[in-house]
């Protein structure tokens, strides 16, 4: 299997199980290039436009002029996000994205949100083995600072993350989650402040 094979195995969804050397190796080199992109985002000055670009090779994707972030940003993939237009990302987000992550027009992600995709087996003989769970933030999400999103979770278009949750089940459109673990704490109407 080639490079642009295993992005595309990936990309579908596929566990990784710890005994297989083959795809070890192939995902070592593509979190090695996520470390190299990284590293040059996070240490030195750039514009918005080479950030845009900067992000774009790390995605493998043109990503959208209007993107914005604040370095700096971790990931240990980086081929599986997708991001909208008019998204920003403030300082310290971190992602594992193998499973993917797609985050829609409009949404913002405060400081220090980290969004995971991969589980692990429970079982002793599954434990070395990653399972990938898709991550998808639908569009005008605001998400506050320091919240953890597990794998496997929608949120639904126009909700709010409080600062600190955790979530860890979908969030269903237009309302407000808090807490360890993430619950519904209102709905947000037309014209709330």
């Amino acid at each position: 299997m080639d490079m642009k094979d295993f992005i595309v195995f990936c990309k579908k969804g596929n566990p990784i199980s710890g005994e297989d050397k083959e795809l070890h190796v192939l995902l070592t080199k593509c979190s090695y290039e996520a470390q190299r992109i990284t590293m040059k985002l996070n240490t030195s000055y750039h514009s918005k436009e080479e950030i845009v670009e900067i992000f774009s090779e790390l995605t493998s994707n043109q990503v959208d002029s209007t993107f914005m972030c604040f370095p700096p940003f971790y990931t240990d993939f980086g081929k599986n996000i997708t991001i909208g237009k008019n998204v920003f990302f403030n300082t310290g987000c971190s992602f594992q994205d193998r499973g993917g992550i797609s985050i829609g027009n409009g949404s913002m992600l405060g400081m220090n949100v980290t969004i995971a995709t991969l589980n692990h087996g429970l079982s002793l003989e599954t434990r070395n083995t990653t399972y990938p769970s898709s991550v998808i933030i639908g569009e005008n999400v605001w998400v506050g600072s320091n919240a953890t999103i597990l794998p496997g979770v929608t949120i639904g278009d126009n909700s709010v993350v409080a600062a600190g949750a955790v979530v860890t089940k979908d969030v269903p459109e237009n309302v407000v989650v808090a807490g360890v673990p993430a619950k519904v704490l209102k709905e947000i109407n037309k014209g709330d402040n």
